[in-house]
């Protein structure tokens, strides 16, 4: 199977219900599947908020939108000097983000300009967490706070970071045995909710 087949919208969505997701081999280029174990994920009523990040919310001016420049964020996110993002993977989640599958936080400045951002998959009460990127401090920790009080918000319980980071450790996240996660995922999955994002501000975290 090559690329353009196993990145196909319905297989990628069919993997991801069974708890893989892709990654291109870094020598290669051969896109590979994976479901760790343990799995890394954030509790929602876990998710840490230190009083710095709380000042920095307050202080920032941030403007936070959600699916205004998908391709903005996974550009950000691949902007890096070793990324597994390839050309392949931008455009197979473009292609989700174009059918309502994928979805981007954008945080902004004062003047507008993208400063970080996140995007992932969702499906059902779960977001599948992909990538993210901060230009200026405290940039991605925003998004991710965001993308938490807009899945509070849907009525979403799962949400899902791939591997643990000590980034990732700092905000909440936890490790959950394979088994219990794919339990968790089913539940997830077994309601049909639509992840939705309106443009907000960083008065709207309760900041």
């Amino acid at each position: 199977m090559d690329a353009q087949e196993c990145l196909h919208p319905d297989f990628v969505l069919a993997a991801y219900q069974g708890g893989y997701f892709p990654m291109p081999d870094s020598k290669t280029g051969e896109i590979l599947w994976y479901n760790p174990d343990p799995r890394t994920v954030i509790p929602l009523h876990q998710f840490h908020v230190s009083r710095s990040l709380r000042r920095s919310a307050k202080q920032g001016g941030f403007q936070i939108t959600f699916n205004t420049d998908f391709t903005g964020v996974i550009e950000g996110c691949a902007s890096r000097e070793q990324t597994w993002i390839s050309e392949e993977i931008k455009k197979a989640y473009i292609r989700l983000f174009e059918l309502g599958f994928a979805h981007s936080v954008e945080v902004r400045n004062e003047s507008g300009l993208l400063i970080g951002g996140l995007y992932g998959l969702s499906q059902g009460r779960v977001f599948n967490a992909e990538s993210m990127f901060s230009r200026e401090s405290n940039a991605s920790k925003i998004a991710i706070w965001a993308l938490i009080s807009r899945m509070n918000a849907c009525k979403m319980t799962l949400l899902e970071v791939q591997f643990m980071t000590p980034h990732l450790k700092s905000l909440g996240a936890v490790e959950v045995p394979k088994e219990s996660y794919l339990s968790l995922l089913a539940v997830a999955l077994s309601e049909d909710v639509k992840f939705t994002g309106e443009p907000t501000t960083s008065s709207a975290l309760g900041a």
